[in-house]
């Protein structure tokens, strides 16, 4: 046989033992990943009243007599914690442990979706049930190559259907690395990597031009006055369009932070501090805490507001411990 053969035969292999793996994924469509599923706890208002501190949504419909959950709780209701859920089924695992045999073993997720179909309120009972709704064919990504998959939860409070939440995610064999150049050969220069560019628009590039002019401004409600950021086309709190800036003064303190260990991104160095930065005017906005090594930024942390050239082009803000120099 020819090596033009050859090739052509381990070629034909490769799309054959393909093409039987996707039918062997393709057969857990369908299949229940969690059945008869129990929420740890009914639905309920310090659950509630945590999310909303965390997610800076004063909404009233979220508090007092009347309360509802917010919708995008949906799944909070449904988590198993540490120890996972009991009713799991074993034919998500079996998924997993068939792509990782085929060299899959990565994995990231790539996004979710949810329908809400009614409000909960505090005391309803959740139950849900999952199911492997779909395994893509094979996918070529930036990432590597590898299938998606999708699962589908329905949620129920008192047995009455309260949404579904689609969560989907890639197993994938990742890119392999560029082969490493002839040593003798001396390496080109490599450019210094740059941070990504924030996106603007019409909605927020007032935001950017007062940073650009080293000041840090606000969104304030036409009619109702409230404060928001981060920029939005109209109020949260009243619908109005219509809006003016104040000027933050540059006090803050820090509400939450994480510490960014991995995964390491170009033009980034970790470990760094990313902080929740509450301002002095009351909203809330993220940004790196500077001055200080990322293990001593604590919660309550007093800081000020300074601008961080990053390169030519790109200024940001950013917040530095009090006190700091």
């Amino acid at each position: 046989m020819s090596g033009t053969g050859r090739a052509a035969a381990a070629t034909s292999d490769g799309e054959r033992a393909t093409d039987a793996l996707y039918e062997r994924l393709a057969a857990y469509e369908g299949r229940s990943a969690a059945t008869a599923g129990v929420g740890r706890d009914p639905v309920n208002l310090p659950m509630i009243r945590h999310w909303c501190e965390a997610m800076g949504d004063a909404h009233p419909a979220y508090e007092g007599p009347g309360a509802v959950a917010p919708p995008t709780m949906l799944q909070a209701w449904t988590m198993g914690g540490l120890s996972g859920h009991s009713e799991r089924s074993g034919a998500y695992d079996e998924l997993s442990a068939l792509l990782d045999a085929a060299g899959y073993t990565s994995v990231v997720a790539t996004d979710c979706e949810q329908e809400y179909l009614r409000p909960l309120r505090p005391g309803d009972a959740i139950t849900f049930d999952a199911v492997i709704e779909s395994v893509s064919p094979r996918k070529t990504t930036k990432l590597g190559t590898g299938h998606f998959v999708t699962t589908r939860m329905d949620v129920r409070a008192d047995g009455e259907l309260a949404g579904t939440h689609r969560f989907r995610i890639l197993k994938y064999a990742p890119a392999g690395r560029p082969s490493k150049p002839d040593r003798k050969t001396p390496e080109p220069a490599a450019a210094a990597p740059r941070r990504p560019r924030p996106v603007v628009n019409r909605d927020n590039a007032g935001f950017w031009e007062g940073v650009a002019a080293h000041r840090l401004l606000i969104q304030r409600c036409g009619d109702c006055a409230s404060l928001r950021l981060p920029w939005l086309p109209g109020c949260a709190e009243c619908g109005s369009p219509e809006w003016d800036t104040v000027e933050a003064s540059g006090a803050g303190t820090v509400y939450s932070y994480v510490v960014m260990h991995h995964p390491p991104f170009p033009a980034f160095d970790p470990p760094y501090a990313v902080g929740l930065i509450e301002l002095a005017e009351g909203v809330r906005m993220i940004s790196n805490v500077v001055g200080v090594p990322y293990d001593k930024v604590r919660i309550g942390m007093p800081v000020r507001l300074e601008f961080l050239r990053v390169d030519d082009e790109l200024e940001l803000p950013v917040f530095r411990a009090a006190g700091e120099g």
